[in-house]
């Protein structure tokens, strides 16, 4: 091993001992693997040659070659296949691990080999894959930036996505979950002619409902369509049970509930037979979610916002999105990018002032139940330290829905306007973490108090000193182009610490038109004007715009996200081209477009590419009669 790799070498077994890889160096503790290793000489002489790292996740054997120069790090034929020379085998990172991934492939039972070429360092580095089937066939892959993905958790999807190029269950699942939005939002207008807000309401309020079937006080075969006793009185007292039974207090909040979920029994036209179906649309839709949701709700472990994505589904099929209101919902990856962000403990108190359907709050619930095993700690998590305020009664009620279905967490949602609550009184509650996605386009210089980073600085202002709060908001709102936005930025950082701020793709919010970014504070320490803020591009976060989906998930999100967290956590350095690390002033654009810089000095090898592409340029135009444009340029160089 030369010298200068071997930080390279401890730099790699870092990124594995992240990913929870315990792969093993210069050999394999696998017998059948060691053994065909000692005839793995890269001089092809038949004696013994060992890759950097080894080893099997699942069944796949995994094999990782580095070099301590980028240079070093893959070369090609004039055919632009991998070279395999001897001279290339040994000099470059990519063709070492073919070499090795092939003969363990052809001297081994392992049928699935991934080999890895990595090369450079922490800031700037190569890691390519490249697969390797029992026939010798090879296919190079995407570079990545960690190995996230090959662990055991993520290494069968990574294999299905990126290798055989299917679907794996949860895109299955999630065009399933379209699918039957789809539907559903249709025999909503069909059969019912429901508003846009009525909609949801009629899903969560039969959720509800469902929940009762297990202590038999409900069954979907009473709704019989009766005019005595209508299937929506059913539905609707099935619902007061079971608010009853998940204990939601105190009385006023669960009338509010109720008066909400009204629709269901006042609504004439769902509690009529109709003569298509031969039952009444509420049994329809009841049958429906039966078993196309509740079925996978009831038991899902995910922090899956499910009736928010219903909701989402539904305003999309009716040609909105909740834009007019301002609404603009959080997609899952976003919520859990925030737990993560804000490093959730079992110990913190969350508040989200803008809860919207509860997505923040039941990531967070999930994050931090998954780190005990003490159910009566579990319980204090969804009782106690959970807080949401939302402005408009029907999601307050989507959202209180939501949080009943995943077992508890409603005690502290609040139908309240949390601009008009005192932040002092919010204080109280004591919540470290504040997560926030303010309602979009409300504010305006007759109501600068609607501005996406006023509804910030009121966060800023509920939390306890030292807090983290993070919120996602367009990204005009930290550029501060009005002179009421700017003030706000500057009474921010009269109190608040700016810690950083992330680009996010443009794609984030799909279909609403909104170039978001997420903002990350400590709360109640003024910005001191030494300390730098971390601003990071992350539009490619993995996820690309699917025709007939939506925003879907790439093999690569998991690695992208793990990288940012690195970076973010100061476990590696980033190039800038990715992170600016650098003190701020308020009127600055707080978006690392405004810091960036390239800090990349060019190789010998660039400015030999830079100046053949050049001369080529030149050449062409002197060919085509346009040569003059050159004897113009040297002419005012001589007389200068």
């Amino acid at each position: 091993m030369a010298k200068k790799e071997i930080k390279t070498d401890f730099w790699v077994h870092g990124l594995l001992q992240e990913a929870g890889l315990n792969l093993t160096p210069q050999g394999c503790d696998i017998k059948e693997v060691d053994e065909a290793l000692r005839t793995a000489s890269k001089a092809q002489t038949g004696n013994a040659g060992y890759p950097e790292y080894c080893g099997v996740v699942k069944d796949f054997l995994l094999v990782i070659e580095d070099k301590a120069s980028l240079d070093k790090h893959l070369a090609k034929t004039e055919k632009g296949l991998i070279a395999q020379d001897v001279k290339s085998v040994k000099d470059y990172a990519v063709n070492g691990a073919l070499f090795y991934g092939l003969h363990l492939a052809a001297n081994t039972s392992y049928h699935k080999v991934l080999a890895f070429g990595v090369s450079g360092n922490e800031k700037r580095h190569r890691i390519t894959p490249v697969f390797i089937n029992e026939r010798g066939d090879y296919h190079e892959l995407s570079d990545v930036e960690t190995f996230i993905s090959f662990s055991e958790n993520n290494i069968d999807e990574f294999y299905l996505k990126e290798i055989l190029k299917e679907e794996t269950d949860v895109e299955k699942t999630t065009a399933e979950i379209l699918k039957d939005a789809e539907k559903l939002h249709n025999d909503l207008r069909n059969y019912g002619n429901l508003t846009t807000e009525q909609k949801p309401l009629i899903v969560s309020g039969i959720m509800l409902a469902l929940r009762e079937i297990e202590y038999k006080t409900f069954s979907i075969d009473s709704l019989v369509g009766d005019t005595v006793k209508t299937d929506g009185q059913k539905i609707y007292e099935a619902i007061r049970s079971n608010l009853q039974r998940a204990n939601v207090t105190p009385d006023t909040k669960r009338d509010k509930l109720l008066s909400q979920f009204a629709v269901i029994k006042d609504t004439t036209k769902i509690n009529e037979k109709d003569e298509t179906l031969g039952k009444t649309p509420l049994k329809h839709y009841t049958e429906f979610l039966y078993n196309s949701i509740y079925k996978n709700i009831r038991y899902q472990n995910s922090a899956e916002d499910y009736l928010g994505r219903f909701y989402g589904e539904f305003m999309s099929y009716s040609g909105g999105d909740g834009q007019t209101l301002g609404i603009v919902l959080t997609p899952k990856h976003i919520t859990e990018l925030f737990c993560e962000l804000a490093d959730l403990k079992v110990d913190d108190k969350v508040l989200d002032p803008c809860c919207g359907t509860a997505g923040f709050l039941i990531a967070a619930m999930h994050k931090m139940v998954k780190q005990t095993n003490d159910e009566a700690q579990r319980r204090h998590i969804k009782r106690d330290q959970l807080f949401g305020i939302e402005l408009q009664p029907y999601m307050f009620t989507i959202a209180t829905t939501n949080m009943i279905l995943r077992g508890d967490g409603k005690s502290n949602l609040h139908n309240w306007d949390f601009l008009k609550h005192n932040p002092s009184q919010l204080q109280l509650k004591g919540c470290t973490v504040g997560m926030m996605n303010p309602p979009y386009s409300q504010g305006s210089k007759s109501n600068p108090d609607l501005y996406e980073i006023s509804f910030t600085e009121h966060l800023l202002d509920s939390l306890v000193e030292g807090a983290r709060a993070i919120v996602i908001i367009p990204q005009s709102s930290v550029t501060g182009k009005s002179k009421e936005e700017q003030n706000i930025k500057n009474n921010i950082l009269k109190h608040h610490t700016l810690e950083g701020v992330i680009t996010l793709n443009k794609n984030t919010f799909y279909g609403v038109g909104t170039n978001p970014c997420i903002a990350v504070f400590t709360a109640g320490i003024p910005h001191d004007k030494g300390h730098k803020c971390k601003f990071i591009n992350f539009e490619d976060d993995g996820f690309v715009v699917s025709k007939h989906i939506g925003l879907e998930e790439t093999a690569s999100a998991k690695d992208k996200r793990q990288h940012l967290l690195d970076v973010w956590f100061g476990r590696i350095e980033a190039e800038t081209k990715f992170c600016v690390e650098t003190t701020i002033e308020a009127e600055d654009e707080w978006l690392h477009a405004f810091y960036y810089f390239n800090d990349e000095i060019p190789t010998e090898k660039d400015f030999e590419n830079t100046m053949a592409d050049y001369l080529t340029f030149e050449f062409n135009m002197i060919t085509h009669g346009r040569g003059y444009l050159f004897e113009e340029e040297r002419k005012e160089e001589q007389h200068e």
